[in-house]
């Protein structure tokens, strides 16, 4: 009778070994912890540069104060997000903010301004920038000596209006305004938002603020064949050279203003007839049905 042996059980890996691998591992995350820690105490992650791209009316160390970004800030410690919703904040001429990174150190941030479409001369005789968004500010010393826009005059106390007018110049392509070289703000009761300018080759304009992005269309073609004068672009256009204007300038008005109050009463005589057309139909409609 022979007897098979019984192989042994396999044993329990050595413990020893266990706590080593274990020994490693922890050992591993503590020295990436101290590197992360290291790394965040260096001046390698701290920004060292701060490039401002873009700007003209607001100076670097303005930008810099409000937005927080400055040599030794946290490199990875701003976002792009933040720094545009500080500085819009504080500077509403300021249309965008884009910020790029170049480790170590490095971070240029691009600022996109809202375009001026005009200059005013203030009461004390300071140049300020229209922007296409309404806001008006103080251009650089660069930038006053470079007045290729028209220059508001008289509109003093007509923020609304000049705001509305800056939204309009900035629908109007840039061919169109070369010739304007001042827009001053010429009210009447008829027409609140009035407006005269003048051009570089000699000629006057009336017109409104709500109507000028629809006449201006209009106005290199009289320029260019006709001899300089006074050209008036309400609901009603017509043309008068200097020659032959009154020499009352007060007549010139009068004539405009009962004008537009023919042109008022005709517009409101065809609209009550419009209505009582309308409520004849009405009627006439109800009485079928019945």
């Amino acid at each position: 009778m022979h007897l098979r042996s019984i192989p042994p059980l396999p044993g329990k890996p050595p413990k020893k070994k266990r706590a080593a691998a274990k020994l490693i591992w922890l050992l591993s995350i503590l020295c990436i912890v101290l590197l992360v820690v290291l790394f965040f105490r260096s001046p390698i992650s701290k920004v060292t540069e701060v490039r401002w791209i873009g700007e003209h009316f607001v100076t670097k160390d303005e930008l810099g104060e409000v937005s927080g970004l400055k040599p030794g800030e946290p490199f990875f410690g701003t976002s792009e997000a933040t720094i545009s919703a500080r500085i819009q904040e504080k500077f509403p001429y300021v249309k965008s903010v884009k910020m790029v990174k170049h480790f170590p150190g490095v971070v240029e941030v691009y600022v996109h301004e809202y375009a001026a479409v005009a200059y005013e001369l203030s009461a004390d005789g300071q140049v300020l920038a229209c922007l296409e968004n309404g806001t008006v500010v103080k251009p650089s010393a660069q930038l006053k000596t470079v007045l290729e826009k028209p220059v508001l005059t008289k509109w003093d106390g007509q923020a609304e209006v000049r705001g509305l007018l800056s939204q309009q110049l900035a629908k109007i392509p840039k061919g169109l305004l070369a010739d304007i070289s001042e827009i001053s703000f010429y009210p009447s009761s008829s027409y609140p938002d009035r407006i005269k300018m003048y051009t570089r080759s000699g000629f006057e304009v009336v017109t409104t603020v709500s109507a000028l992005p629809d006449k201006i269309t209009y106005l290199s073609g009289v320029v260019e064949t006709q001899e300089p004068g006074r050209i008036t672009m309400l609901k009603a256009d017509s043309y008068i050279p200097y020659s032959s204007l009154p020499e009352d300038p007060g007549e010139i008005d009068a004539e405009e203003e009962q004008t537009a109050t023919n042109e008022q009463e005709m517009e409101n005589n065809e609209n009550n007839m419009q209505d009582e057309q309308d409520q004849q139909n009405v009627d006439e409609e109800k009485n079928s049905t019945q």
